[in-house]
């Protein structure tokens, strides 16, 4: 009998919370942000482009309105990401994560990825439009108090 693998492995950290930004996070945030002007339903396929080769999430294999679902999934799992007690902001201090603040701001995110997800799924582009405020919100509450400093040594 072959042994299982441990259903509780310990979370590991691979990257700081500056690279989760610019890897997950604002390739994400694009998506949704894009379906604001430009209907995902009506996105046309170049002839002659391989959809599964495509860079550009609303052309590929799992383009239009999956794309924006699945972009909004990973902005709202995300916030789980951004729990990870082991995280470093850019500058190698811990992430906030004590302070009172954090949890409200990550359940912003999580809020917004939530919302993008609904309207991507009722394939609304009014309703994107508002899950855009609500995640313009959320992002700009978190930068604002962590990422918008003077000295880079003081952002996070």
């Amino acid at each position: 009998m072959a042994q299982s693998s441990s259903t509780n492995a310990p979370q590991q950290v691979h990257a700081n919370l500056n690279q989760l930004m610019r890897g997950v996070l604002y390739p994400a945030a694009n998506v949704v942000f894009s379906a604001q002007a430009d209907n995902p339903g009506e996105i046309k396929f170049v002839p002659g482009h391989d959809p599964n080769m495509s860079t550009d999430p609303l052309t590929s294999s799992f383009g239009g309105w999956n794309a924006v679902e699945n972009a909004a999934l990973a902005l709202a799992e995300s916030a789980n990401l951004m729990s990870i007690s082991e995280r470093k902001c850019s500058n190698g201090v811990p992430v906030p994560m004590t302070n009172p603040d954090w949890p409200k701001l990550v359940q912003g995110l999580r809020d917004a990825g939530k919302a993008a997800y609904a309207a991507a799924q009722a394939k609304n582009q009014d309703k994107v439009l508002d899950a855009a405020d609500v995640m313009t919100t959320a992002c700009a509450n978190c930068h604002d108090k962590y990422r918008e400093k003077p000295t880079p040594a003081d952002r996070c």
